[in-house]
C-alpha cells in the first residue's frame, strides 16, 4: 500500500483524535490511585522469577530485581480498561450528535479491539496465576499459553483474508507483493512474534511502556496519512492510556503491567502494522521489541549447542546491561533513544518508500 495524503476531510480530525487520546490519558490517571489501592488490598503482587526459560536459576534477574517482590501487577487491566471506555465514549458522543463519527468501526477498530481484550484476558490468567504461586514457573505453562495464542491469531488472520481482503505485503521501495493464502500464517506469526516481543520487554521499570507509547505514536502517524483516520485516533488513544499508565510506572514503579498489559498491546500492535499495510517496517518501529527477541533466541540456541555457554551476561537483553552495572534507569532511557531514532527511521521508510 502506498503512502496516500492526507485526507482533505478525514471522518475524525486532527483535535478530535489528540481529544481522544487526551482523554484516554487523564481517564488513566484518575483511576490510577483506586486501582492501585485495589491491587495492593487484594494483595495481587508479583511473585519474583526462580527460573529462567531454560529451566536456570535466575541469578542476575534476583540480584537486581528482589526489592520488587511484591509490587502490584496486572497494570494492563487499567490500561485496556481506559481504551475500552475512550472508544464508548466516542460512541455516546456520535449518538448524541456531539461528534460524527465514533472510533467504534467495524472496518479500522473491531479487530484491533478483540486481540487487545482477548489476549489481555489470556494475559490477565498468566498473571493470575503468577500472583497465587501456580505452574511450574509461577504462571500458565508454555502450551495452553502458546495454544491459546495460536487460537487468538489464527481467528484474526482468518478475519484479515477472508473478511477485510488482505492478501499481499507491501514492501518499501518494491511495491506490494501477492502472497494469496501465506498472508494468514504471516499474519499469526506477526501477532504472536509481537505479542511475545513485548512480553520479554517488559522486564524494567518504564522500557516497555515508553517504547509502546513511540510505536503506536508512530503506527498513529502512518494511519493518518494513508487515510486511516479512526484507527490513527485509536493508536493516539492507546498512546495516551499507555503514557498514564508510564506516569506511575517510571523507576521507581508503583505497579507494573503484567502479561495482561504486554501480550494485549503487543498483539495489537502487530495488528495495526498489518492493517497500515507497514508489516516490513514494524522491526525498525518496534526495533527494541526485535533485539530483546533476539537476545533471548541467541542466548538459548548458545545454552544448547555450546555446552551451557552464553552469549550474554542474561537475557533479555536489558538484563545483560543491568549486569554491566548501567543502572535500571540509564538502561530503560538509553533504550527509549534508540527506539525513538529506529522508529523516525521507520516512518520515513514507510512515507517515502
Amino acid at each position: 500500500m502506498q503512502v496516500a495524503f492526507i485526507p482533505v476531510r478525514p471522518e475524525i480530525t486532527i483535535p478530535e483524535t489528540l481529544i481522544y487520546g487526551a482523554f484516554a490519558f487523564i481517564l488513566g490517571l484518575a483511576l490510577t490511585p483506586w486501582f492501585i489501592a485495589f491491587l495492593r488490598k487484594n494483595k495481587m503482587g508479583k511473585q519474583l522469577r526462580v527460573e529462567t526459560v531454560d529451566s536456570r536459576e535466575a541469578t542476575v534477574f534476583r540480584t537486581y530485581h528482589k526489592h520488587k517482590f511484591g509490587t502490584p501487577t496486572m497494570g494492563g487491566l487499567l490500561i485496556w480498561g481506559s481504551i475500552l471506555l475512550s472508544v464508548l465514549l466516542s460512541r455516546v458522543l456520535s449518538l448524541t450528535g456531539l461528534v460524527e463519527h465514533s472510533l467504534l468501526q467495524r472496518g479500522q477498530v473491531y479487530l484491533p479491539l478483540f486481540i487487545l481484550v482477548s489476549l489481555g484476558i489470556l494475559g490477565g490468567v498468566d498473571d493470575y496465576l503468577n500472583i497465587i504461586g501456580s505452574g511450574k514457573k509461577k504462571g500458565l505453562d508454555w502450551l495452553p499459553k502458546l495454544t491459546s495464542l495460536l487460537i487468538i491469531s489464527g481467528i484474526a488472520a482468518l478475519w484479515f483474508y477472508f473478511k477485510l481482503g488482505y492478501d499481499q505485503i507491501y514492501v518499501p521501495f518494491s511495491g506490494p507483493w501477492h502472497v494469496g493464502l501465506l498472508y494468514i500464517p504471516i499474519c499469526m506469526f506477526i501477532i504472536v512474534g509481537t505479542a511475545n516481543a513485548v512480553n520479554v520487554t517488559d522486564g524494567l521499570d518504564g522500557l516497555a511502556a515508553g517504547l509502546l507509547i513511540i510505536a503506536f505514536g508512530s503506527f498513529g502517524l502512518l494511519g493518518y496519512i494513508e487515510g486511516l483516520d479512526v484507527l490513527a485516533a485509536f493508536c493516539f488513544v492507546v498512546a495516551g492510556a499507555i503514557a498514564a499508565f508510564l506516569w506511575h510506572n517510571v523507576p521507581p514503579a508503583l505497579f507494573f503491567m503484567g502479561d495482561t498489559g504486554s501480550l494485549a498491546l503487543g498483539g495489537t500492535l502487530g495488528v495495526i502494522a498489518m492493517m497500515t499495510d507497514h508489516i516490513l517496517v514494524l522491526p525498525l518501529v518496534g526495533f527494541i521489541f526485535v533485539i530483546e527477541m533476539l537476545s533471548v533466541i541467541i542466548q538459548l540456541t548458545s545454552k544448547k549447542f555450546r555446552g551451557g555457554k552464553k552469549i550474554f551476561k542474561a537475557a533479555p537483553i536489558h538484563h545483560h546491561f543491568e549486569a554491566l552495572e548501567w543502572g535500571e534507569s540509564k538502561v530503560t532511557m538509553r533504550l527509549w533513544i534508540v527506539g525513538s531514532f529506529m522508529a523516525f527511521a521507520g516512518v520515513v521508510v514507510s512515507v517515502f518508500g
